[in-house]
């Protein structure tokens, strides 16, 4: 009889063979069941979003809004013979077909097999779900999705080329792109996979400290240096007038180990990647204090992407790539599937969390830790645009913080790493609607961000290094 201990498993700790035969508990039998049908239902919804689909519906509606302009003769033409009659009318006198089949054509894949690594958080929703789904059988891709140790090790594994692309923290290719921590290679970030979705979590023991300045001593845990968590932790003390450098301590935790780290009494809290946040609340080691969203409303925080190097080799292997992507994104983003969705990432083979913790966070229902059950439907969200004003924010971050000296160039480095241009390309095949513009104004914490004056963004800051 088989046993094995995991300790993120919070079902049953022991674990016995299946009278399936299979390495896993009862418990876990009944999950993948639960998984494999919400996989099937999920599976039918997306059949009327596929590439096909939105290729067909982009032709149409190009050719018509080209024949009718102004939008008020355009519905009234539509809604006078109907969608149907209209492209039949079209149809007799432009080739219609053809001018589909030529938008689903795809040219020949360099690489068929590849490696994609993630860390098993929520943030890696939209690459996750793309697996089970089959987004990524539907492009011609055969994708093995890596589950990876800690950022450190996906940045390895990427600049050995072990991993044809990955899920990384956003920040992370900038930094190495410059050379902050490695050897400088140019990397890229196709999309953003999750907006929001991160706490900050403190032990129960500090539920009356919930001021920021009472702080002074405390120990932290981030994933990574170069991680938004890291960033806006240091942004929210020194913010309470803590210097982060020297009022608090912060380490690098990978997520798996923050709740055994809080329980352990290792640290005192940390602002990490959910389900951990939640899952401190389900273990009642540990209660929310607030979410990143009550910080900034919309902040990116891990991305999809991959090497300068691949995408130059394999363009084609690349664009199958971000097809998949950006149609689970657009799946995930709809709350109806997030339900399912949980059910579909929770299993071992993904994230190893109890279904309940990861749909609390993905539905935006749940229990905060101090007797509270709070709904709050964007908690998580999984808005795919690589803003490059994003970019250029944690730019001034990581040269606020020292991890890079000197001048910066933050326009030039933001439009080579973040790909807006190729995202809205992409977008627009699927026939989604991308949004204008390239360098949106944020507001962080009731401070707005203009990314065309960095410098001066920079010089208002009481606390930081430079």
């Amino acid at each position: 009889m088989s046993r094995y201990f995991d300790p993120y498993d919070a079902d049953q700790p022991l674990m016995m063979k299946c009278s399936c035969g299979r390495d896993h508990t009862a418990a876990e039998h009944r999950r993948e069941l639960s998984a494999a049908s919400a996989t099937a239902e999920l599976r039918t919804r997306s059949e009327s979003a596929d590439f096909e689909s939105y290729s067909r519906d982009f032709i149409e509606a190009s050719l018509v809004k080209a024949l009718f302009p102004q939008d008020a003769l355009r519905r009234r033409f539509l809604g006078a013979v109907g969608k149907g009659t209209a492209m039949a009318a079209i149809a007799s006198v432009l080739p219609i077909a053809p001018l589909q089949a030529m938008a689903q054509e795809k040219g020949a894949l360099e690489k068929k097999d590849l490696k994609i690594g993630f860390i098993p958080i929520t943030c890696a929703t939209p690459l996750i779900m793309a697996h089970p789904l089959g987004f990524y059988d539907k492009q011609g891709l055969s994708v093995q999705v890596v589950k990876t140790a800690g950022w450190a090790l996906i940045r390895d594994k990427m600049l050995n080329k072990e991993y044809d692309a990955t899920h990384f923290l956003s920040p992370m290719p900038l930094a190495i792109s410059l050379g902050v921590g490695s050897n400088p290679t140019p990397m890229n970030v196709a999309t953003i996979q999750n907006t929001n979705g991160q706490a900050i979590t403190l032990a129960m023991k500090h539920k009356d400290k919930r001021d920021p300045k009472d702080w002074k001593g405390f120990k932290f845990a981030v994933p990574f240096e170069y991680s938004m968590h890291n960033f806006l932790l240091r942004y929210y003390v020194a913010e309470a007038g803590l210097d982060p450098d020297r009022d608090i301590q912060i380490r690098v935790v990978p997520p798996p180990e923050m709740v055994a780290n809080l329980r352990a009494g290792n640290i005192d809290g940390y602002l990490g990647p959910d389900p951990f946040n939640q899952r401190a609340v389900f273990e009642e080691v540990g209660f929310l204090h607030l979410l990143t969203k009550d910080l900034w409303n919309g902040h990116p925080c891990c991305a999809f992407g991959t090497s300068t190097e691949f995408i130059e080799k394999n363009p084609n292997t690349f664009a199958a790539l971000y097809r998949a992507v950006l149609t689970a994104a657009a799946m995930a983003r709809k709350p109806e599937n997030r339900e399912l969705i949980a059910k579909v990432i929770s299993p071992q083979a993904y994230l190893n969390q109890p279904e309940t913790v990861v749909s609390q966070v993905l539905t935006g229902k749940f229990a905060d830790g101090l007797g509270n059950i709070r709904t709050v439907p964007d908690r998580a969200d999984f808005d795919p645009i690589p803003w490059q004003s994003m970019a250029v924010w944690m730019l001034t971050q990581m040269k606020r913080w020292g991890y890079v000296k000197g001048d910066v160039n933050y326009k030039q480095i933001a439009e080579k790493v973040f790909l807006l241009t190729d995202a809205k390309k992409t977008m627009k095949s699927l026939g989604m609607t991308p949004p204008e513009g390239a360098y949106p104004k944020f507001t962080i914490m009731g401070k707005v961000f203009d990314p065309a004056t960095p410098e001066p963004y920079l010089s208002s800051f009481a606390i930081k290094r430079t």
